[in-house]
């Protein structure tokens, strides 16, 4: 994705004002094609399908008040779910439904069909035309997409205030992140032992304080190697950076001409096109959210770790310890760093492991979440991942546990275990199961 893309994808009044564009010129059309053409073809032209202008613009009119009162309705059935969104979920998800395609398009035939009545009714003039007109019946052919528009939405609504069609949105974000990430592993690029820049080194600063949103790093590499330069990104997607921070590291004998700023974006929040981290924190955010006591749903909490695992599993197939890309002539030309593996994980369980720790059915859905994640995760990634299972065993207080639940969370483990190659672990206070049940436990192994 280019920056410009980016861009526009997020100016969420782009799409409506496309759609008036559209409707203005529409308008226009049917005016021209009334004033011109339909009186030459009266002969031709059902006569259910014109109608004289007083009535053309009493139906234009009606049409008008209508298409507005349903643009008002919407709008107001947007403020409730974006307070849903936020009381129930997380403060960081209405976005996903503002800036959904169906949001914005049902948004757009609103006010388009808003624009052709309003504008129609102004064209529709007695001294204009001595005949009957085209105009109010594709008003009404209009009207009645804006209906079914409006119904369509009436349903979206009401599918995407329950949290599992939310779950869904957020994990295809996470999931189209990664996947943006795989393809730029498939360009050139080495490790990042080969990064020795040797010319003279340049700081790009940031001009303003917000969330670094987006590289375009497919453009930056192109032109560094316009320019015979280097350029090492100096922060990471996703990260807070204020006024005079360094953003780039240029390496180049001579001051660059060129403005860096077509390069990247600067925002006052954080977005997922490029940030793994926060598009896997959105997740768990709902999660943590649904394990609190004004909700006390942990199967919601326990559901989103399921996804959450094999996510981290995708992620553990990609080099997030850097990227250097090099050109056609296989030179070194950006250094992009990620978060490491280590610290995707730690962010990912850190709060979840301490507001979850007295709940038995959350800890074994994050030992689940870790086995998930190893199955995909080539092998390097399985110390980390295990690393991880011992980090959340650290604060749970295993004397006050029950002694199923202890079995079942050993058997948990020991299902890790073996699945990321480490050696038995035993949890404290298994020797206060009886015999029969750690023998239950080996059976259901």
């Amino acid at each position: 994705m280019k920056l410009s893309e980016y861009v526009m994808k997020k100016q969420i009044w782009l799409t409506p004002a496309m759609y008036c564009a559209g409707a203005v010129i529409l308008s226009i059309a049917t005016f021209y094609t009334d004033l011109v053409l339909v009186g030459r073809f009266l002969e031709y032209i059902p006569s259910i399908l014109l109608v004289n202008v007083e009535l053309g613009k009493d139906i234009m009119g009606v049409l008008a008040a209508a298409i507005l009162t349903m643009t008002t309705f919407t709008f107001s059935t947007v403020l409730v779910v974006l307070t849903t969104y936020t009381s129930q979920f997380s403060p960081r998800s209405p976005e996903n439904f503002v800036h959904g395609k169906v949001t914005r398009n049902v948004l757009g035939i609103f006010l388009g069909g808003f624009v052709y009545a309003s504008l129609s009714l102004l064209y529709m003039q007695d001294k204009t035309f001595g005949h009957e007109v085209l105009t109010p019946s594709i008003g009404i052919l209009i009207a009645f997409f804006c209906v079914a528009a409006f119904a369509y939405y009436i349903h979206f609504v009401s599918s995407n205030v329950q949290v599992t069609a939310l779950i869904n949105k957020l994990t295809a974000d996470a999931e189209n992140v990664i996947s943006n990430y795989r393809e730029l592993q498939k360009k050139d690029y080495v490790t990042l032992d080969k990064w020795e820049p040797v010319k003279e080194k340049r700081v790009i600063q940031a001009d303003h304080d917000g969330y670094v949103q987006f590289f375009d790093l497919i453009r930056l590499m192109e032109f560094a190697e316009k320019q015979d330069m280097e350029i090492e990104v100096a922060v990471t997607t996703g990260e807070y950076v204020f006024e005079g921070m360094p953003l780039l590291y240029v390496y180049h004998d001579k001051e660059p001409e060129e403005s860096f700023a077509k390069f990247y974006k600067i925002g006052n929040e954080r977005t997922v096109e490029q940030d793994l981290g926060y598009a896997v924190q959105k997740l768990m955010e709902v999660a943590i959210r649904a394990i609190s006591p004004s909700l006390n749903d942990p199967n919601t909490a326990n559901e989103i770790l399921i996804r959450v695992g094999r996510l981290l599993g995708k992620m553990g197939e990609l080099k997030t310890n850097g990227w250097v890309f090099t050109d056609s002539a296989e030179r070194n030309r950006v250094l992009y760093n990620f978060s490491a593996y280590h610290t995707i994980l730690y962010h990912t369980f850190y709060q979840i492991s301490e507001y979850g720790k007295d709940d038995i059915s959350v800890l074994s859905a994050m030992s689940e979440s870790l086995k998930i994640a190893a199955k995909s995760a080539p092998a390097e990634r399985y110390e980390t991942l295990w690393n991880t299972q011992l980090y959340i065993l650290d604060g749970v207080d295993f004397q006050k546990m029950k002694k199923l639940d202890l079995v079942h969370l050993q058997r948990k483990i020991d299902e890790l275990a073996k699945a990321t190659e480490q050696p038995d672990y035993q949890l404290p206070s298994m020797e206060m199961v009886p015999a029969s049940l750690q023998q239950e436990k080996l059976i259901t192994k």
